[in-house]
């Protein structure tokens, strides 16, 4: 069934509208807490030791006795789980933290994100339609 006119054409504003608010949900700050790259790695390597033990302390069991086996378990259970919420947990972005090698840049860098940039080129890549 074709669409009337005045439906093509609430469509047509309903289209821009999203592709305006869509472009300003994606540049829109996240906030003052991003994920850390560092914290990611620490609670890989600390996930990983906690299979570790709680591998060791299942494989150990029959020689060290029920006892030492269940706490290395519950120990490396610990790990496991200390590990997932540390590499899951956002740091609070600072100004102060950064050193100043960080600060400075090596080139011409733009003062806007890539974000920022990529919603340029799709705003001018759009008007010429």
């Amino acid at each position: 069934m074709p669409l009337s006119e005045q439906e093509q054409r609430l469509l047509d504003e309903m289209e821009r509208h999203l592709l305006h608010n869509d472009a300003d949900i994606v540049s829109a700050p996240s906030g003052d807490r991003a994920l850390s790259y560092r914290n990611l790695v620490y609670g890989a390597v600390l996930l990983l030791v906690g299979i570790g033990a709680l591998v060791a302390g299942v494989a150990l069991g029959s020689q060290l006795g029920p006892v030492v086996s269940i706490v290395v378990g519950v120990i490396g259970f610990a790990a496991m789980l200390a590990g997932v919420i540390l590499a899951a947990t956002p740091t609070r972005r600072t100004g102060t933290s950064r050193s100043p090698k960080a600060q400075t840049p090596k080139g011409p860098q733009n003062s806007s994100s890539f974000m920022d940039r990529m919603n340029d080129r799709w705003d001018r890549r759009h008007e010429g339609h």
